[in-house]
This record gives C-alpha cells, sequence and structure tokens, in this order.
C-alpha cells in the first residue's frame, strides 16, 4: 500500500479530513524551505503538496507566482527539489509528498528520468496543472511503474461524460478548486462525490480533495465536520503574505 493510500485509509478510520498544505520548494531559499516542510508534519499535515518551481505557472494565482520566481531567484532546480525530497525523508518516512506543477520542467528532464528520481527520492505523487488526460500517458504509464500516483484536476462543473474520463486509468486521486464559478451554489461541489457512484469504480480507489485557496474555507470544513479544522484553516489564512502556505486542501 502506498503512503497516500495509507494515510487516507487512516483518516477514513478516524473519521476526519485531510489536511494538505501546498508550499513551494526552494521559497523564499533552499534551507528555509526545508525546516518549513519538516515542520509540516508536527503542524498537523496529513499530506505535502510541494510545488516544482516554474518561470511560467500560468494555472496559478499570483502568490504561487510570487513564490515561484521567489525560490528560482535563490538558485531553484529541480534536482534542489528532489534533494528537498531526501532530506525530508531522512526525517520522516510516513508523510506522503505530491510533487505539483508544470510538465515543461519535466519534458526537459525526460519523463523517465523524472519518474525515476522522484520515486527514488521518496515522492509519492504528481499533480501536473497542464497536463490533462487526454495527453498524460506520457507520464502515467512511468509513473504507474515507478509506484507513483497520479492526481489529476476536475471542478464543480466538470461533466459526468468528463468525469468518467478522469477517472479513467490506474491509481490515482482527484483534486479540485475551491473557488466557485459564477451562479454555482457551494453545495453542487458535493456532485463531484455522488457522481461517483456512476463511474463503476470502487469508492474506496481515490482519494478526493477539494480546495486551492482560502476561500469558502469555513463551508468547506463544516462538511469536514471539524470545528478544530475550521480553526486551523484560519490559522494557515494568516500567513500567506509571507509566501510560506499558499492554499490548503481538505479531503471532500
Amino acid at each position: 500500500m502506498s503512503r497516500i493510500a495509507a494515510r487516507f485509509a487512516e483518516l477514513k478510520a478516524q473519521g476526519r479530513a485531510a489536511f494538505v498544505p501546498f508550499i513551494t520548494a526552494g521559497d523564499p531559499d533552499f534551507e528555509t524551505s526545508r525546516a518549513i516542510l519538516e515542520a509540516l508534519p508536527g503542524a498537523g499535515a496529513d499530506v505535502i503538496e510541494l510545488g516544482m518551481p516554474f518561470s511560467d505557472p500560468m494555472a496559478d494565482g499570483p502568490a504561487v507566482q510570487a513564490s515561484s520566481l521567489r525560490a528560482l531567484k535563490a538558485g531553484a532546480t529541480m534536482a534542489r527539489t528532489m534533494d528537498l525530497v531526501r532530506s525530508f525523508r531522512q526525517r520522516d518516512d510516513k508523510t506522503p509528498i505530491v510533487l505539483m506543477g508544470y510538465y515543461n520542467p519535466i519534458h526537459a528532464r525526460g519523463g523517465d528520468v523524472f519518474v525515476r528520481e522522484a520515486a527514488a527520492a521518496g515522492v509519492d505523487g504528481l499533480l501536473i496543472v497542464d497536463l490533462p488526460p487526454e495527453e498524460d500517458a506520457v507520464l502515467l504509464k512511468p509513473a504507474m511503474v515507478a509506484g507513483l500516483d497520479i492526481i489529476r484536476l476536475v471542478t464543480p462543473t466538470t461533466h459526468d461524460a468528463r468525469l468518467v474520463k478522469v477517472l479513467s486509468g490506474g491509481r490515482r486521486g482527484e483534486s479540485g478548486p475551491g473557488a466557485h464559478p459564477q451562479g454555482e451554489q457551494p453545495s453542487d461541489r458535493c456532485r463531484l462525490r455522488d457522481s461517483h457512484a456512476g463511474t463503476g469504480r470502487a469508492d474506496r480507489a481515490y482519494r478526493r480533495c477539494g480546495g486551492g485557496g482560502l476561500r469558502y474555507c469555513q463551508h468547506r470544513c463544516a462538511k469536514a465536520g471539524r470545528r478544530q479544522g475550521r480553526d486551523r484553516d484560519r490559522s494557515v489564512g494568516t500567513m500567506p503574505r509571507a509566501g510560506r502556505f499558499h492554499s490548503r486542501r481538505i479531503q471532500c
């Protein structure tokens, strides 16, 4: 069982949602980001999203864009990101790490090489925001061989036929944004959960996380049924100006 599967099995047994913070590797510098990364499990992180710095993070907001630019200015590279994960694994062998970013630097390094390096460093999953299901076979196949989970993106407006495509293939999870499109009600997000019933997939095979920003955090945490989680969201929400935490996701 992978670290991600094991962690979500623990969460299910405990009846609670996952706290999944995001930081950018190398922001504001390598040593500081390593200290932050190593401190996250003690602060309650169940899974960690580690951003791979990229010069053109077009799908992200200004906070994450700025974090990538700071990291690159401080000398961040893909090799240093792997060093960060290896260093973390010397202290923590249980907390899952998901690398989040863009396909360009992966393509430049070579998909097979990248996947092997990531798995050897101790990475557990990949969330590549600009690699849709129609195009991710180039990474999906080597990732599955290496034992890495692929996390795909969906939105509250993803239609049922599209969900079947997103959920097709091997072991993975999915993540979705917390911001609501104009005219959508917060409760509509439950359709992402309910629509799984028509996919023919066992519910236990997927770990679903919602979030991507601090908007509507009270609603999401109310769904999670935890006052503690609501308080924790607020504490994280006070820190984005420092460039430390840019988003958080909770299990739907």
